[in-house]
């Protein structure tokens, strides 16, 4: 059985500083060169928790007093440029972030570790003085333990990082059948990077929406000829059965929106109703995922069960727009999940006063703002129209 290449760089960074722990065997000096480097490691590791935290704060949710202060004493249109070039964000910002706060808690670790585990390692060293060596390297393992936990978690950021940079498309394969890349990046990454709700995602999105192509055999009567004519299925039904609605979808949707006159605003209000009221459907991605697609799909079966997967949830929310007269389209791509990237749909919403079309993901809504987000294109790409109506 062939083990997935992450899964295998993840576990060597995991037992390799062990590894060599126990061969060196326990030593103070090597204790203390030890505790340096677990320092500058920590120190690192912390730093990357506090820069894209800052990151979040500061530069998507808009909501803390860094926000403002930092509006109020930046040049002009400073922050108006980073909101709108969020990769730039990650590519200057959070490296700076980060340098600074490594440098910072660098000094701190140093100055109390001279005064508490330097001593300590040379204590430790004449308690093991007549020890047997198997004591002493197995000692030496132990104490490596947190550093191999640095390594491991500065990789799994690392590798986050790049999948979501879209530096290399090649590992994001791997990265998807990772299982213990997925564990880290769930249980630490994604709640550093986005926050606790956020944890959700990557349950919400996965590979279940499908796509394919069929060329089917078309009979014209009228010349007694045939040919050949393309349909193209999501998720085993065509778009106009997908997006097809009913009069209990219709006059919800005016309901909801009656008393709002702008398009943006019955546009927000049909997105928050869709995410909040719609509940992904585990059991059906993992049908889907196996290509079985003996399911009901699409706007009607989504809001009698008020559950679905991205397509229908799209879907869904195309039959409410229809039904307030909003232009609106059915876009496939990427999303990215927290971990990688993955097939995905979503929706585009003209408005007419802005005279602007803007992205939506109401199956992204738990996820956080995902109604003309800032954030769109960091965890969006490939977008093309499947559909407008």
């Amino acid at each position: 059985m062939r083990i997935n290449p992450i899964t295998l760089i993840l576990l060597l960074l995991l037992i390799l500083p062990v590894l060599k722990g126990f061969i060196v065997k326990f030593s103070s000096n090597n204790l203390k060169q030890g505790i340096q480097e677990l320092s500058s490691n920590v120190s690192f590791i912390a730093a990357i928790f506090i820069g894209i935290y800052f990151y979040r704060r500061v530069f998507v949710q808009h909501d803390s007093f860094l926000y403002k202060y930092i509006v109020n004493i930046s040049p002009k249109n400073l922050m108006d440029y980073f909101d709108s070039n969020p990769i730039m964000t990650y590519a200057i910002i959070i490296p700076l972030i980060i340098l600074l706060f490594y440098k910072l808690l660098s000094l701190a670790l140093d100055f109390v570790n001279r005064f508490t585990f330097y001593p300590l390692a040379d204590n430790i060293e004449n308690v093991l003085e007549h020890r047997s060596d198997f004591s002493k390297r197995l000692i030496g393992a132990i104490f490596r333990v947190p550093k191999s936990i640095c390594y491991i978690l500065f990789a799994t950021f690392l590798l986050n990082a790049i999948s979501i940079l879209n530096i290399n498309i090649g590992i994001s394969q791997y990265l998807e059948t990772s299982t213990l890349y997925n564990y880290l990046c769930k249980e630490v990454v994604i709640p550093v990077s986005n926050s606790k709700i956020a944890k959700q995602l990557p349950n919400i999105i996965n590979n279940s929406f499908k796509v394919v192509v069929k060329e089917v055999d078309v009979s014209d009567p009228k010349n007694e000829s045939n040919g050949k004519r393309v349909i193209v299925y999501y998720n085993g039904i065509t778009l106009d059965e997908g997006v097809k609605s009913n009069s209990k979808i219709d006059n919800l949707a005016r309901e909801l929106t009656a008393g709002e006159t702008s398009g943006k605003g019955k546009a927000k209000i049909i997105y928050n109703w869709v995410g909040s009221n719609v509940d992904y459907d585990h059991d059906k991605a993992e049908q889907v995922l196996n290509n079985d697609f003996n399911i009901k799909s699409g706007a009607i079966p989504t809001f009698n069960t008020r559950k679905g997967i991205c397509f229908d949830y799209s879907c869904l929310y195309v039959a409410m727009c229809r039904a307030n007269g909003l232009k609106v389209r059915i876009i496939t791509g990427e999303g990215f999940n927290g971990v990688s990237w993955v097939s995905h749909a979503w929706n585009q919403v003209y408005i007419q006063e802005e005279s602007r079309w803007i992205n939506v993901d109401t199956t992204f809504y738990k996820g956080g703002n995902y109604f003309n987000s800032r954030r769109f294109d960091m965890d969006h790409r490939n977008a093309k129209i499947a559909g407008e109506w």
